[in-house]
This record gives C-alpha cells, sequence and structure tokens, in this order.
C-alpha cells in the first residue's frame, strides 16, 4: 500500500455569526496529485473518506494551478495573492535561516479573513521562512542540520505565522534525538 505523506497549510475560518459567514478550510498539500483524492478520483489507490466527506459536503474546485513546483514559493503566493517570483528568491527554505519572506506591512489571506471577522489557525507546514534563536538568544542566520543543532526549542518561535494573520499556530517540529513535538504557538 502506498504511503502518503502530507504537509497540510490550512486555513480555518470560524466565523463569529456562523449564519452570516461560511466555514472556510484551505489545504494545502505537497506532492499531492487531483487524482490522489477519492473525491476527484473514484481509482484512487489511497482511502481518503474524510476528505472525501468535507469535499461532499462544501464546495469542489476542479480548475486550479499552482504558482509553483516547490513548496516555500507556492506558500507564499496562496498567503499572499503575489507571485512569489517577484521577490527575487528562488527555491525552498532548508532549514531555520529566516528571515520570514512575508514582510510585516504585506496583507494575507489570513490577515484578510481576520478583517471580516473570521478567527484564523494554521496547523502543519510554514516553510515561508522563519528565524530561530539559540540558547545565548541570537538569532540563527544559516541553514542546514549544523543551525537546526543550535536551535533552542523551549523557546516558541514568534512572529511570522502570527505576524501573517494567524491567531493561532499548531507546528510540528522533531527534536535533535528525532521525537515528534508538536506546539501551539
Amino acid at each position: 500500500m502506498k504511503t502518503l505523506f502530507l504537509s497540510v497549510l490550512c486555513a480555518l475560518g470560524v466565523s463569529a455569526s456562523a449564519a452570516a459567514k461560511p466555514n472556510i478550510l484551505f489545504i494545502l498539500a505537497d506532492d499531492l496529485g487531483y487524482g490522489d483524492v477519492g473525491c476527484y478520483n473514484a481509482q484512487s489507490k489511497v482511502p481518503t473518506p474524510h476528505l472525501d466527506q468535507l469535499a461532499k459536503e462544501g464546495i469542489r474546485f476542479t480548475d486550479a494551478h499552482s504558482p509553483s513546483t516547490v513548496c516555500t514559493p507556492t506558500r507564499y503566493s496562496v498567503l499572499t495573492g503575489h507571485m512569489a517570483f517577484r521577490l527575487n528568491y528562488r527555491g525552498v527554505f532548508t532549514g531555520v535561516g529566516g528571515p520570514c519572506l512575508i514582510t510585516k506591512d504585506r496583507l494575507t489571506l489570513p490577515g484578510m479573513l481576520r478583517r471580516q471577522g473570521y478567527e484564523t489557525a494554521m496547523f502543519g507546514k510554514w516553510h515561508v521562512g522563519l528565524t530561530a534563536f539559540d540558547k545565548e538568544g541570537k538569532p540563527i542566520h544559516q541553514n542546514g542540520l549544523p543551525a537546526v543543532r543550535r536551535i533552542d526549542y523551549s523557546q516558541p518561535l514568534r512572529g511570522w505565522a502570527h505576524r501573517s494573520g494567524f491567531r493561532s499556530f499548531l507546528r510540528h517540529r522533531f527534536l535533535p534525538d528525532h521525537r515528534l513535538a508538536l506546539r501551539l504557538y
């Protein structure tokens, strides 16, 4: 059986007045093809009953195009509405070397939803740049495993998802001893 690993970016809107505004759930999954989800392909090799149920009860979009073939520019473009190639940044973040590609003054989709009274949250992979800090409180501006080993995991990562309009953020990360850690920011 094929194993499918998903990194999911969800902007979940729960309105203050549920009758007046619809709930919004946006899922961005890396390496997921159109035919991999049952609601789009009855012959899918991987059962997706929960996604199929969400699709059945909501709106399915059938004509979408990714702004890039890799995650970082795609996430940036979806969150901001601006094409990532205008940033003059190429590639994918490979570590903790930040800074966040989304500037403080950039309007984002979750920021716009919050202005309309929605609660917003993100779960999963950020990958639009962040800055982690070492045990001395200094920012780490390098990528790769040596930089990851310098992170002070007792300190929260602040500013980036919240600064981009998300009220809360549940992030997963692997600790140096390969344990999975989940933290709500």
